[in-house]
């Protein structure tokens, strides 16, 4: 994991500079390439995996599921609350990572809600965006898919914070990841079907959608 920061910090520090709010995509060559390889995983894996996964599993559990992994995000979103000054809220996540955690058997059985605690998803990408740190370049990861420079310098942080990735049994947590890919992959079924019907370029919708959604959260 120090050697996926570094290299992150090496690539976000050697492309954040070159992108602008007129060219935010310098490495739009490089990124089609990547899109393209993530089609192909997702095609070929990915997607029939989420296909049958809809099918075959019925929708309690496929709830369950969801809120297993949602919840392990929950501590790192605390975190994170704090960092960006609202540690009211903070506290709040905190204590809904512990409500779920405890009565709602690690996570499954969503009690926090209904108790009044809701869910602040935030990451570390926007605790940047609180600091003022410019978003930089458009960037497509394998199998991630899109980011920016400054979101980028999360992804391993988010990670590190998440309980899931402090499991000692190396198989688990990679089965565990490969669940989380899937049911996420599930989830997002209906969008990317829409995305395949609408848009003439997948690439270009896919990236203005991301980078739309990021202005008008920075600018929140």
């Amino acid at each position: 994991m120090r050697s996926t920061c570094f290299v992150l910090t090496l690539i976000v520090a050697a492309v954040a500079g070159c992108a602008t709010t007129e060219a935010p995509d310098p490495l739009e060559r490089l990124n089609r390439k990547v899109f393209a390889f993530n089609d192909g995983v997702d095609a070929t894996i990915l997607k029939p995996l989420a296909t049958t996964y809809l099918k075959v599993t019925p929708e309690p559990i496929r709830v369950g599921v969801g809120n297993f992994f949602s919840n392990a995000q929950d501590i790192g979103s605390a975190a994170n609350l704090v960092l960006q000054g609202r540690p009211v809220e903070g506290g709040r996540e905190a204590g809904r990572f512990a409500t779920n955690s405890v009565l709602g058997i690690l996570g499954v059985i969503d009690v926090a809600t209904p108790l009044g605690l809701e869910r602040h998803r935030t990451s570390f990408g926007s605790t940047l965006t609180q600091w003022g740190v410019e978003p930089g370049a458009y960037i497509v990861w394998p199998l991630l898919g899109p980011s920016c420079a400054r979101d980028a310098v999360g992804i391993p942080i988010d990670w590190l914070t998440n309980p899931l990735s402090w499991l000692s049994i190396v198989p688990m947590r990679n089965g565990l990841t490969a669940a989380e890919l899937v049911d996420a992959r599930a989830t997002a079924l209906p969008i990317t079907n829409m995305i395949d019907d609408v848009a003439l370029d997948r690439y270009l919708f896919v990236r203005d959608a991301y980078l739309q959604r990021h202005r008008r959260t920075a600018e929140e």
